[in-house]
């Protein structure tokens, strides 16, 4: 299959986490063909910090996110990126109703600091949870680019 997969990670603030995300993603998706890891900030910091990690291209702004939402695939990011004027304020609503509203794949990072908990079992750190997000992104690109079964 040769369509494009766009993965959108979004982040705010200092954009470390998105930055954490592209740094482990990036060199799993070398040589893939037809895939763009796109860095959407919600400020020109974070936007360049995940760009420094090495996405394709990035953007940032309410209109870059709400945009780019509707033309992804997947979509990475913590929790709060769904959730109206989180991030102290960053995420508009625009913002959210964009995001959870996406036919994407949305693949969120818990955050204590949001107020909201995911009842799963277990303690998992920041870190376990960047990494299933790629492990996540990753099943995603192997089901979708696998050849059809007649």
């Amino acid at each position: 299959m040769n369509q494009t997969i766009l993965i959108s990670i979004i982040d705010g603030q200092g954009g470390g986490i998105g930055k954490q995300l592209i740094e482990k993603l990036s060199p799993r998706l070398s040589g893939k063909q037809n895939i763009i890891l796109r860095a959407l900030g919600t400020n020109a910091l974070a936007t360049n910090a995940m760009l420094k990690a090495g996405a394709n291209d990035g953007a940032t702004g309410e209109n870059a996110i709400v945009l780019n939402a509707g033309k992804s695939q997947v979509i990475a990011g913590v929790m709060p990126i769904v959730m109206p004027h989180s991030i102290l304020g960053e995420v508009t609503p625009r913002m959210a109703e964009a995001i959870g509203g996406s036919d994407a794949i949305k693949v969120l990072i818990p955050m204590p600091r949001c107020n909201t908990r995911i009842a799963v079992p277990g303690n998992a750190s920041l870190g376990q949870c960047i990494d299933r997000a790629v492990e996540l992104i990753e099943e995603y690109i192997a089901e979708y680019t696998a050849p059809a079964r007649e």
